[in-house]
């Protein structure tokens, strides 16, 4: 049992608390960030960005001939009566409307791919960071938080990727264009019509923030129920054994209340944002009718030109409608994208250092030498602490709760760095070699036992990828475990659920421990390995790890005594400081800790 943290996990306080790193608030990604990570994955599908690109421009110039075409017949065609050009009018108009269609479709067909496989890209390299990092960041963070960025923040971004982008980069082409062809025709007319976008880009970097925020406490109430629905949904055997469904009922309303009040903040601030952009592009149209019909009352314009001049108008205020629609989007994918971000920013406190050598076979001899640590800033677990671990020699720690067993394992596999002293193993300093060549070396078996969802056969082959089936079965027949295996109609390939659900305790802990005789490891970790199984269980389970221990360093953390009396060496813990050390009957002729421990346990015996 860990040491440090020893809560149940659906009980966990601190719903949308910010963890990474040093847990101060993140500074807010910039968009033009966003869209340069974005493009950082995209660019590996240049040929089809290339392709939607061409599309867009070809879009772009598609659309300045129905407006032309409009102002050919009111000016010449109608007051020439040139009835020979009307079918070729109309053509040209179709024609425009089917070339528009089918540039639209590739163009969404190409960023769509483009948008998916960015994502795909994305999502691995999110996961593969978070494998990644060491075990302190999934000590900080929650489980459900960290599945939620992966899967509805990473999401979150395809809209923008497959559809948002093209439409922003269609729309600034398009804006551009009309922009310089209205100037040309009227720089006057032009200049009053543009007037008006300051304001628009005023209250889009307005509305633009707030959205951001509500946007950002969405996506965290939405991490909440996530991380509330794994907690709960893993934890619901214990749920119903303490008829607690109304409570995590009542849990539950208050996450998805927060979720709630959140989006209908952001839909309160788009239905004021849009009427205020739609009034502002109104304007705009009023100026061109006022100040046109002025000129073309003037003779100073046709009025082909002006109905022209508001095609254009319409064509230049539609890019600025659609910011505004997808502002939405972008606002919402921005605050996914900070999200991620956290994730993808964040450094492994536990890395290997330059130059850091393989670690060769080991004999398993451990040393602790002046040893400081402690998690995360609390009180100390170990202080100026020494620990020898004779190569091929079993070596048991017993001690209170909290008195710093566990912590040893982990320091052992390296899972947290001491903030002093030094921990060699056969001579090699953990920090100068590489994490994989250390860890591929040890074997843990705890009483924590994780199995994955998966047949028998997989669980077992977890701890050798490579392994043949003659390989699996031969360490299920070490652990004890294959008389059970065949005893079901499926054998090694009988699915045993989440976490081995339809497993028992000792069935579960002898897979776990086939899984390590498969990985065969120099150093055994056993922590607490026996602690919760029945009498006839332990005894499979202690035939199973002598099985396990031959020609092995091993290291055995123990509550119950009677699994420990075998060991070379016993070390009595007591708030990180060895209070005493010896062999099983040595320290019961002491009369000390060791012994009061035994007395605990076995009151009738008489230890004289």
């Amino acid at each position: 049992m860990n040491d440090h943290y020893n809560s149940t996990p659906m009980f966990r306080q601190g719903g949308g608390m910010r963890r990474f790193g040093t847990g101060e608030k993140a500074k807010p990604a910039s968009i033009y960030g966003m869209f340069a990570q974005i493009y950082t994955h995209a660019r590996m599908q240049l040929p089809s960005l290339i392709a939607a690109v061409a599309c867009v421009i070809a879009i772009s110039l598609l659309e300045f001939i129905v407006p032309q075409l409009t102002r050919y017949t009111i000016d010449h065609i109608i007051p020439d009566k040139l009835f020979s050009k009307l079918l070729l009018i109309g053509s040209g108009v179709l024609g425009a409307a089917l070339a528009l269609g089918a540039l639209r479709y590739t163009s969404t067909s190409l960023m769509a791919s483009v948008g998916q496989k960015v994502l795909y890209n994305l999502r691995n390299d999110l996961y593969r960071h978070m494998q990644s990092l060491d075990v302190s960041f999934f000590d900080r963070n929650r489980t459900g938080d960290l599945m939620s960025r992966v899967t509805n923040d990473v999401s979150i971004l395809q809209q923008m990727i497959s559809s948002s982008m093209m439409q922003l980069f269609t729309d600034f082409f398009t804006f551009t264009a009309i922009a310089v062809y209205m100037l040309w025709i009227d720089w006057k007319l032009t200049l009053l019509l543009l007037a008006t976008f300051p304001f628009m880009i005023l209250t889009t970097k307005i509305f633009g923030k707030r959205m951001r925020s509500s946007f950002r406490t969405v996506q965290e109430s939405v991490a909440d129920v996530s991380d509330h629905l794994q907690n709960t949904l893993t934890g619901i055997r214990l749920i119903k054994a303490f008829t607690a469904e109304s409570y995590e009922s009542d849990r539950f309303s208050e996450r998805t209340r927060r979720n709630m009040d959140a989006n209908i903040q952001v839909t309160r601030l788009r239905a004021a944002y849009e009427p205020i952009i739609d009034f502002l592009n109104f304007l705009g149209l009023a100026i061109v009718l006022v100040f046109g019909a002025w000129l073309a009352m003037k003779d100073q314009m046709t009025v082909g030109t002006i109905v022209a001049f508001i095609a254009y108008l319409r064509l230049l205020q539609n890019p600025v409608r659609h910011f505004s629609r997808i502002m939405n989007t972008i606002q919402q994918s921005a605050a996914a994208y900070e999200r991620i971000m956290e994730v993808l920013n964040t450094k492994a406190e536990i890395v290997e250092k330059k130059g850091a050598v393989k670690l060769p076979p080991v004999r398993g001899h451990i040393v602790f030498n002046h040893i400081d640590f402690s998690y995360s800033g609390d009180s100390a677990v170990l202080n100026a602490f020494h620990l020898e671990l004779e190569a091929g020699k079993v070596t048991a720690l017993v001690g209170s709760s909290g008195s710093g067993k566990t912590t040893i394992a982990h320091l052992i596999a390296r899972f947290y760095d001491p903030q002093g002293g030094e921990i060699t193993i056969d001579g090699y300093s953990l920090k100068d070699i590489t994490l994989a060549s250390l860890r591929e070396q040890i074997g843990i078996v705890s009483q924590d036992i994780v199995l994955f969802n998966g047949t028998i056969g997989e669980n077992i082959r977890y701890g050798n990828h490579q392994a043949t089936d003659e390989e699996v079965i031969a360490a299920a027949h070490a652990a004890n475990a294959d008389g059970f295996i065949d005893s079901f109609p499926q054998g090694y390939e009988t699915q045993i659920g989440e976490r081995g659900v339809k497993l028992s305790g000792g069935q579960k802990q002898r897979l776990s421990i086939a899984r390590a005789i498969l990985k065969n490891p120099r150093v055994i970790i056993l922590d607490e390995a026996t602690a919760s199984l029945d009498t006839e269980s332990e005894q499979y389970i202690q035939d199973a790890l002598a099985q396990l221990l031959q020609g092995r360093t091993c290291l055995v953390i123990a509550h119950r005594l009677s699994t420990i009396q075998q060991a070379n060496q016993i070390y009595v813990l007591e708030h990180g400081q060895i209070v005493e050390n010896g062999t099983h009957d040595e320290l019961l002729n002491r009369q000390g800790r060791y012994s009061q421990l035994y007395e605990l346990q076995f009151p009738q015996t008489d230890v004289s």
